[in-house]
């Protein structure tokens, strides 16, 4: 199954693990790497640049596949100057490819350049896109509205952005958002995509370092018990439908701001629940797409299937 992505980063498969937070760890990653997948350690995981510099050794300790790195550009992920020195422990550790969230990396782009890296950025809106293709990425992952995470505030879905995206750019685009199985795969596959990024269906697999009591929530799921949290911040999340997200979202049609918001919406009481189980605690995200995913499956079962 070869593709200009497979032959541009050197993976067998154009099956991506996107860069999830607390969870694209050694381990987990490698397992990706090993079943011939495209998967990322997430800087944002680490307080320092030391620590993903141990992360990524430790990552070859388990795999010989290439893996990447996930480095966000939100002030919040990687305030100051910190992504910089993300990208440069990536540049040192000799690392094949990033991928880049949030604002356009254009400081990072040189130096990544510089080192041979290949470098992909995620964007919601395809105007965005284009100006990363203009600054000199290889490839864009676009992400459709039925995405997890942040899917951007046009709220088109992914089988009409994608597309529209694959039509106004000449470099490989990656389709992510509502894509678990292999009716996706190959539905992205028809509509021009390179590849497909995946994060839900992730989560419910095996080897996926979470609490149970979070992949049996992915396994019970209907296509409609998630929800859209911070659109009155124009940074909207999808999240589980769940006690604390229903509280930001009565927070937030009260008029409430980003202050009294914060306290409900940390990274830290997220990471927490993952490990915990109690899935009321914390905003958790997930994508549409968990009505559609009904087993707990090895990552190679994964793989296997979509690509069968």
């Amino acid at each position: 199954m070869q593709t200009t992505l497979t032959e541009l980063l050197g993976i067998r498969f154009p099956i991506f693990l996107g860069g999830l937070q607390w969870i694209s760890r050694a381990s987990f990653v490698a397992t990706v790497a090993n079943a011939g997948g495209g998967a990322f350690l997430t800087a944002a995981s680490f307080s320092s640049p030391d620590d993903l510099r141990e992360e990524i050794r430790r990552t070859r300790a388990l795999t010989s596949a290439p893996f990447g790195v996930n480095i966000s550009m939100l002030p919040e992920a990687a305030p100051g100057e910190l992504a910089m020195e993300f990208a440069r422990v990536a540049a040192q550790e000799k690392i094949p490819f990033v991928e880049t969230s949030g604002r356009l990396p254009t400081e990072l782009i040189p130096l990544l350049k510089a080192a041979d890296i290949r470098i992909i950025h995620k964007a919601a809106v395809i105007r965005h896109a284009q100006r990363a293709q203009e600054a000199g990425v290889d490839a864009v992952v676009i992400v459709g509205s039925e995405g997890g995470g942040h899917p951007g505030m046009e709220q088109v879905g992914t089988f009409v952005k994608l597309p529209a995206a694959v039509d106004a750019l000449s470099i490989p685009v990656i389709a992510a958002g509502g894509i678990c199985d292999r009716r996706g795969f190959l539905a992205a596959s028809a509509l021009g995509a390179k590849g497909v990024m995946m994060g839900t269906r992730w989560l419910a697999t095996v080897e996926c370092p979470v609490h149970p009591a979070v992949k049996q929530w992915i396994v019970d799921a209907r296509i409609t018990d998630t929800l859209l949290i911070q659109q009155s911040l124009r940074n909207p999340i999808r999240a589980i439908n769940n006690a604390q997200a229903r509280k930001v979202l009565a927070l937030e049609e009260a008029g409430a701001g980003l202050p009294e918001l914060l306290p409900f919406i940390s990274g830290k009481l997220g990471r927490k629940a993952l490990e915990n189980g109690q899935l009321d605690e914390a905003i958790l995200t997930a994508g549409q797409c968990a009505g559609l995913i009904h087993q707990i499956l090895p990552v190679q079962e994964v793989i296997d299937q979509l690509t069968a």
